[in-house]
């Protein structure tokens, strides 16, 4: 396994010492890349020339925390320079089609020839192979097939997209570090590189295993808004308050639920009983009712402090104030950008505040001496 000794001074994380050459793309690549420096690896992003962030704008905040060269892979001068430091590399991943990289010479066995230790990783939407591998596509599309975005939505309503939370980054970059993480504790026994085929598509369905298992069992529809975790409950959906704000409830245990009932101030012997499908309609109106007799920073007030699993729903610019929130440095300004902090945290090796994203490239005969 790489030695830390070589980790540039002032880096720190249980990454510290990893190498990674991320060939730019956009999406979860960078994130996934971002995600790794965040964790203390050295990454160096292999930019097209002409294409750094603009020095008069805000850079994309998914570029933080690495240096960056410009090489032109058709370039003869340009890939020896990429190769000499793939042989220095711990880790190489790039998110293009089936094909693109063997087609410059940067393929797997390419690299495999002059670093056999090297982890690639390789992030898509369809995978490396199957009837789609050659298809384009988004987030939306790769968990479309999935099953997932059937699920999401209220009844008789068209699917809601949820962001691109699910495909992108949920089953993406994700899945992508999480192969990277488990090659590099396969290397240290084997001493031999891996290649890792990171498909949105397969991420995206193991993300939703659980649902998988409650329909296995019996206990999910294929029906939207009609199940326990899709706002099909009363118990688990969002309601409105009377400042047109909102409130989100999440009181699932018995225990949970009584103390929702007790801050809403409702009894409940006069409520249908909790699990009691049938009358989910009934209970969801009383809770649409009650919810509107107040403001959402009122209800935020009365459930502060409980555990009945409700909370209000703050905006991006709200968010930051949040008393919980600002204790943890969950989100922190860099550049004067509000950003995620490095997560997770660690007790020992401790990660720090990321840099900026950088907008000048580095000499690549300046990198890993």
């Amino acid at each position: 396994m790489t030695s830390p000794t070589r980790q540039p001074s002032g880096r720190s994380g249980p990454l510290a010492g990893i190498r990674v050459i991320e060939f730019a793309g956009i999406g979860p690549g960078p994130h996934a890349a971002m995600l790794l420096a965040d964790l203390g690896a050295d990454v160096l992003r292999v930019q097209r020339p002409g294409q750094l962030p603009d020095p008069n704008r805000n850079a994309d905040a998914l570029l933080r925390g690495r240096r960056m060269i410009e090489a032109n892979l058709k370039n003869p001068a340009d890939r020896e320079t990429i190769l000499n430091l793939v042989a220095k590399a711990d880790v190489v991943i790039e998110g293009f089609r089936p094909g693109v990289m063997e087609r410059l010479g940067f393929g797997p066995d390419d690299l495999h020839a002059v670093n056999p230790a090297l982890v690639y990783g390789r992030m898509t939407g369809w995978g490396q192979d199957g009837p789609r591998a050659e298809l384009a596509g988004h987030d939306m599309n790769y968990i479309s097939l999935t099953g997932m975005l059937h699920a999401i939505g209220r009844p008789d309503e068209k699917p809601t997209p949820p962001l691109n939370l699910v495909g992108d980054f949920g089953g993406g970059s994700m899945f992508l570090v999480m192969g990277v993480l488990a090659a590099l504790v396969e290397r240290s026994v084997s001493g031999k590189g891996d290649v890792i085929d990171a498909a949105m598509c397969d991420g995206a369905s193991v993300l939703g295993q659980m649902m998988w298992a409650f329909r296995g069992t019996g206990l999910w529809q294929d029906r939207r808004g009609v199940n326990l975790l899709d706002t099909g409950a009363p118990f688990y959906e969002v309601y409105e308050t009377s400042d047109g704000k909102w409130m989100a409830v999440g009181a699932i245990e018995p225990q949970f639920y009584a103390e929702l009932l007790k801050g809403l101030e409702l009894d409940p012997e006069s409520l249908p009983n909790q699990l009691d499908v049938t009358k989910w309609g009934e209970l969801k109106q009383t809770f649409t009712d009650t919810f509107k007799t107040k403001t959402r920073d009122e209800w935020a007030a009365i459930f502060d402090g409980t555990d009945a699993c409700t909370s209000p729903i703050l905006d991006y610019t709200e968010a930051p104030a949040d008393p919980h929130l600002a204790a943890r440095g969950t989100l922190v300004e860099i550049d004067g950008v509000m950003q995620a902090q490095v997560a997770p945290r660690f007790a020992r090796s401790a990660t720090e505040t990321p840099t900026g994203p950088v907008r000048e490239a580095t000499d690549p005969a300046t990198v890993w001496q």
